[in-house]
């Protein structure tokens, strides 16, 4: 993944470097990209995980990307899915990019797990909530449409195992996807646990640790504050309660089990470590995990997959799908 700096021009209404930048004449240039990484079949091209694309609400075209690790899945054994979000400030990124597409089966190998990773739409020509749709779609199909008729997921994933996953945004849009399971609406899924990897929280009003930059955390809050805006198209401020949610919604989460992870240089780091507390002192009646990863940036893992760091995470997530974590632990 890499971005490439273009020269700002007067005609920039509004820039959001390094993701995304749109101008006056309502032309938008992404600077986010990674190469597109086609699925397969043959278990060997990702480190013996076979893939396969499948469209998840023909309404909208919405699709996914299933990883199914082979050895796992040559046991019999019944297993844990993981709906996997991936992160790109809701504006950049993909599924199907070498980027995520190399973490996903990874995250399928290592935690022995069907991952469905989702193909939302981006913003801003699908603004929010389009991308919280997009991925309830995809776990209503999981766990309805799926069960019976991809021959995946009816003859490999264990129902009573599902968990919600996600990086950045993409935490943000699991959390939100396992509050939308929660509801006592006839549209409610059992969902074992979430997992938010550095996710996109912020708020109206600026913690005090965030009053000014630090010059090292790789996002500058002037930046992070954009951005909500951008991707609801103009309708909704930094003080919505979608990037800062309030008690009673995470009170209200059905899930049994949580683990946040954060980076010590991250800026989003404060609200990672705010919200696992309101998970474990508030009202919900769940376990949360907290991981730090001390040293590192946001979405380190993504770039430096053999660092120390990265191995701890990894591991971390795999534990925590596969061993039930009973009240609360830091990692």
């Amino acid at each position: 993944m890499h971005a490439n700096k273009s020269t700002v021009g007067d005609n920039v209404a509004v820039d959001i470097y390094p993701f995304i930048r749109r101008y006056e004449d309502g032309r938008i240039e992404r600077f986010v990209r990674s190469s597109f990484m086609p699925a397969s079949a043959d278990p060997a091209a990702s480190g013996g995980v076979a893939t396969r694309d499948v469209v998840v609400d023909h309404a909208t075209g919405v699709s996914a990307r299933l990883f199914l690790p082979s050895g796992a899945a040559s046991t019999g054994r019944r297993l844990p899915v993981v709906l996997y979000i991936h992160g790109g400030s809701f504006c950049t990124d993909s599924a199907f990019s070498r980027t995520y597409h190399r973490y996903a089966s990874s995250l399928a190998a290592r935690a022995g797990a069907l991952v469905v990773s989702v193909e939302y739409r981006l913003a801003p020509e699908h603004p929010i909530p389009a991308a919280y749709d997009d991925a309830w779609a995809a776990l209503r199909w999981v766990a309805t449409t799926a069960s019976l008729s991809d021959p995946w997921i009816s003859a490999h994933a264990d129902p009573r195992r599902v968990f919600l996953a996600g990086d950045s945004v993409g935490g943000n849009i699991a959390y939100h996807t396992a509050v939308r399971a929660s509801r006592d609406d006839g549209n409610s899924v059992d969902v074992e646990g979430v997992i938010v990897v550095q996710p996109y929280l912020w708020g109206g009003e600026r913690l005090p640790a965030e009053e000014a930059w630090d010059g090292v955390a790789m996002f500058p809050p002037e930046l992070v504050e954009k951005l909500w805006p951008f991707v609801t198209a103009g309708q909704a401020g930094n003080d919505d309660p979608r990037i800062d949610p309030p008690d009673e919604e995470i009170a209200s989460l059905k899930c049994r089990r949580a683990l946040v992870a954060l980076a010590g240089k991250d800026i989003f780091r404060h609200r990672a470590r705010r919200l696992a507390a309101r998970m474990r002192d508030g009202a919900w009646k769940g376990s949360v995990t907290l991981v730090e990863l001390e040293g590192e940036d946001h979405c380190f893992h993504l770039y430096r997959p053999q660092r120390a760091t990265s191995h701890k995470l990894m591991e971390s997530i795999m534990q925590f799908i596969n061993q039930p974590i009973r009240g609360i632990s830091k990692i």
